[in-house]
């Protein structure tokens, strides 16, 4: 079974709820009538029903939510808590309602932060940049989590290496040049994503490219103290560094070149130093190993809200909502 279907047989087994803000794409609306038709989640759509009705031809959504910021009951709610959470900044209730009654990525995020849904998808219609912002500023970080970042789910084809051929990818899309304190929290955060997508038992190597001190350089060293603070931060995860790749994920190799990781050979969840080689070494896994490459899926946030290309296909909603039922099932447990 490929990894997609796994996903979606997983997130059928504990039904989420996820908002589609985008309701006035059609992309979105095709999606919905798939992940209702195959079970994959219940899903909240953002405005008015007979408007989103008539766009939608051919595809069935009678199954899906409707909520539209002009009538819905429990706005007043969603007002003063915002207003509540963005004090700090000055935001008045008359600021919050407004941003609320016009921003369908803001309402969809307190929606999620007041428990109407368990996580939120968007992106086809909106910059990365959009859809982040009202997750950073409502739901934050998790606790102890310094910061979010962009993991990639690779299933190479024919693979002996990593969980059948499944890894974690990060950061590969969010954090242009992360310090060690920052890379500590990237791979505390991508164990988390392993375990809540691959339900499998995560092996991290902090990538370099140098193996336990095979070379000398200030790019080394703030590896080998990202090790040490990830360490300190989650004692219990399977983690090293430095590590190069060959060494991270091939047992003769990382035999002879870190005889004593318990991490050397078998690792599954690789993290890069920067996002260059982050970026690069995903997409060069994706098209010489013809590998799928799911994501990014955004990590590190308290509850899940995950971001689109805005090429996607509805196809490609699908399965980011699966993805985002998995982390919503991970989050309630």
């Amino acid at each position: 079974m490929a990894f997609l279907d796994k996903i979606v047989e997983i997130a059928k087994s504990d039904v989420q709820t996820i908002v589609l803000p985008e309701a006035f794409d059609p992309r979105t609306i095709e999606a919905t009538h798939k992940v209702l038709e195959k079970g994959i989640a219940k899903v909240i759509l953002i405005g008015d029903e007979a408007e989103i009705k008539s766009t939608a031809g051919q595809w069935n959504i009678d199954g899906a939510e409707f909520i539209n910021p002009k009538t819905f009951k429990d706005m007043d709610k969603l007002v003063t808590k915002l207003a509540e959470l963005r004090k700090s900044k000055g935001m008045t209730e008359d600021q919050a309602r407004e941003i609320l009654m016009t921003n369908v990525l803001y309402l969809g995020v307190m929606l999620v932060k007041m428990g109407y849904a368990g996580g939120m998808v968007a992106g086809a219609a909106n910059a990365t940049g959009d859809v982040l912002r009202p997750a950073l500023q409502i739901l934050k970080t998790a606790p102890g989590i310094k910061l979010a970042s962009g993991a990639f789910i690779m299933e190479v084809p024919d693979c002996e290496y990593g969980e059948n051929g499944i890894f974690i990818f990060s950061d590969c899309a969010l954090n242009p040049n992360p310090n060690a304190e920052e890379l500590a929290h990237i791979a505390v955060s991508s164990a988390n994503t392993f375990k809540a997508l691959v339900h499998a038992e995560p092996h991290v190597s902090i990538l370099s490219f140098s193996s336990k001190g095979s070379a000398k350089h200030p790019d080394v060293d703030k590896v080998i103290e990202a090790t040490q603070i990830a360490k300190a931060l989650a004692p219990e995860i399977s983690l090293d560094g430095e590590l190069q790749f060959d060494a991270s994920i091939d047992a003769a190799i990382g035999k002879k070149k870190a005889p004593d990781s318990t991490v050397a050979g078998q690792a599954n969840v690789i993290i890069f130093p920067d996002l260059d080689a982050g970026n690069i070494g995903y997409k060069l896994v994706q098209r010489l190993a013809k590998a799928n490459a799911y994501g990014p899926v955004i990590q590190g946030l308290s509850m899940p809200v995950n971001d689109l290309s805005r090429g996607c296909f509805a196809d490609d909603i699908v399965g980011t909502v699966a993805l985002t039922a998995l982390q919503a099932q991970m989050q309630n447990k």
